[in-house]
């Protein structure tokens, strides 16, 4: 898989979930069931990451509130994945207050940023973020970095959108990525590590 084919697959159904998503604006209920099966899965992925074990639980409060509140979303396919991964934020923050979380603390990451190789291992670290593994090494992440693989990779989001998601800049968003797959390709078991710039994760420019 490439370093991009996570977020072009999910943008390839941004035409059917724009539509979708309008019908369900105008009370469509088998419309909404369709946007819901092409966002739940990156959207559940996400949750995992930030919640863990309760990433269901959130997953559904976030959903009562995206229903409760469609008709007022404007925007196409991408502009209502942005949204949602927005309000499931917003209920994992409330989550992990309620549960008095804090994020794990940050190891230093210079060893892992200096590593010289012959060859990219982001793609490696793309293809293990399906399993529950990656996932859980991703919570271990810096919270900026988690939240950026997560929102980039899981959820499909470009650059813009995540950083509105995250309320910062592109420019910080695809840095804290970059560097949070570096980390996940070494704990993955990748053997290298290359100098590539931050646009291999497919930024949007």
């Amino acid at each position: 898989m490439g370093q991009g084919a996570a977020p072009r697959r999910m943008r390839a159904y941004d035409g059917e979930l724009g539509a979708a998503v309008a019908r369900a604006q105008q009370g469509d209920e088998a419309a909404f069931a369709v946007a819901y099966r092409l966002v739940q899965p990156g959207l559940l992925g996400y949750l995992r990451g930030l919640v863990g074990d309760d990433a269901e639980d959130v997953a559904s409060d976030a959903w009562l509130e995206i229903a409760r509140d469609l008709g007022r979303f404007q925007g196409d396919g991408p502009g209502f994945r942005g949204w949602t991964a927005t309000i499931a934020r917003h209920r994992a923050l409330d989550h992990l207050r309620r549960q008095r979380v804090r994020p794990r603390p940050a190891v230093l990451e210079q060893d892992v940023l200096d590593l010289p190789g012959p060859h990219s291992t982001h793609d490696q670290a793309l293809e293990g973020l399906s399993t529950e593994h990656a996932l859980e090494l991703v919570r271990g992440l810096p919270r900026d970095q988690a939240e950026a693989v997560l929102l980039r990779v899981v959820v499909g989001l470009d650059g813009p959108a995540a950083a509105r998601v995250l309320g910062k800049r592109p420019g910080a968003v695809r840095t804290a990525a970059y560097r949070g797959l570096r980390r996940l390709a070494r704990q993955l078991g990748a053997e290298g590590v290359t100098d590539e710039a931050p646009r291999t994760l497919g930024e949007s420019t």
